[in-house]
């Protein structure tokens, strides 16, 4: 990927909000509103001078050497999002957040911190409100109005975050409070888990989604070399791995996960897959039918389920998806 920013970067990530029941709702005519949403947030993005790094499903990860771009290319992307004829009885809106950090590059992708700070930062918040963080506010131009919310503690992250509001005509006001802010009072220890895919919009979906259970994500990595160096620092309950992953972009998550297994038998591992593979299942159980699961990415929508499965696993049980016929 060329001409990427580097240096100082603006990260906004966005999110289609309420798309799985949109999904059902609109049924065959689902998949061309989705078509149609890319379309209008990426010509914004387009004319901003963005970089898109990632599109999956109804959410993007876009990066910007200027905040002051990124923040236009929000409000035209709501604009046009808000004035588009989608069908009838039919609202479509999206969340936005963006940080401003410093940029690393490496294996075809940003990696560290300042990009996870910016998507949960987006998972903060509603349908047609974009938020950013005091880094991306105090670069903005003085005739970009912002409105301060409040200092919050986003989850799976250390220290407070002083979280603003863009607000530009034709973009929404008023918003109920902030999502994924932790509670207060005391609770029993969270399950420990690291996360391996190298979709940053995949980790920090599930990421997500299991922080919502009461699960602590205390790794996340994007290719298996990595992963294997969390899993020996932080002693997870659970390793979420995907199958296919860098560097060799083959089974490197299975063979992984493997090792895992082989040197860490505390540590319960749930492998992902596009496709149901059952001789990929049949691997990974072999020797050691325990603390062990395999599910076809689709059922991560299910969050119920989902989260149900990773404890179901960290307490010893194997999962296996309905697909899998052993």
């Amino acid at each position: 990927m060329a001409d990427l920013p580097t240096g100082t970067v603006t990260f906004l990530f966005t999110d289609l909000e309420g798309s799985t029941e949109l999904a059902h709702r609109l049924e065959d005519a689902w998949h061309g509103v989705l078509v149609e949403h890319r379309s209008l947030v990426r010509a914004a993005v387009n004319d901003s001078n963005g970089s898109e790094i990632d599109c999956r499903g109804d959410e993007f990860f876009v990066a910007f050497d200027d905040a002051g771009a990124a923040a236009e290319a929000a409000v035209a992307a709501q604009r046009s999002m808000a004035k588009h004829p989608w069908p009838e009885d039919t609202e479509l809106r999206i969340r936005m957040g963006m940080h401003t950090g410093q940029a690393i590059y490496a294996d075809q992708d940003y990696l560290g911190i300042d990009v996870h700070r910016a998507a949960r930062i987006c998972f903060a918040g509603h349908g047609g409100q974009v938020l950013m963080s005091e880094a991306t506010q105090a670069l903005l131009p003085d005739d970009l109005e912002r409105r301060e919310l409040g200092s919050y503690k986003l989850r799976g992250l250390p220290g407070s975050e002083r979280i603003y509001q863009l607000l530009a005509p034709g973009l929404g006001t008023e918003f109920p409070p902030l999502r994924g802010v932790d509670e207060d009072g005391d609770r029993p220890p969270a399950l420990r888990v690291v996360l391996a895919d190298d979709s940053v919009l995949l980790r920090e979906g599930i990421a997500l989604l299991l922080e919502h259970a009461g699960f602590e994500i205390v790794g996340q990595s994007d290719d298996a070399d990595d992963l294997l160096v969390k899993v020996d620092e932080m002693k997870p309950d659970v390793a979420v791995v995907d199958i296919r992953m860098p560097p060799g972009h083959g089974d490197d998550g299975l063979r992984a996960a493997g090792m895992i297994r082989e040197r860490y038998p505390q540590t319960g591992v749930l492998l992902l897959s596009q496709y149901a593979e059952p001789a990929y299942a049949r691997e990974l159980i072999a020797g050691s039918p325990e603390k062990v699961g395999y599910l076809l990415k689709d059922r991560v929508s299910d969050v119920t389920g989902f989260a149900d499965a990773v404890r179901r696993i960290a307490a010893g049980e194997v999962v296996l998806d309905p697909e899998i016929q052993l």
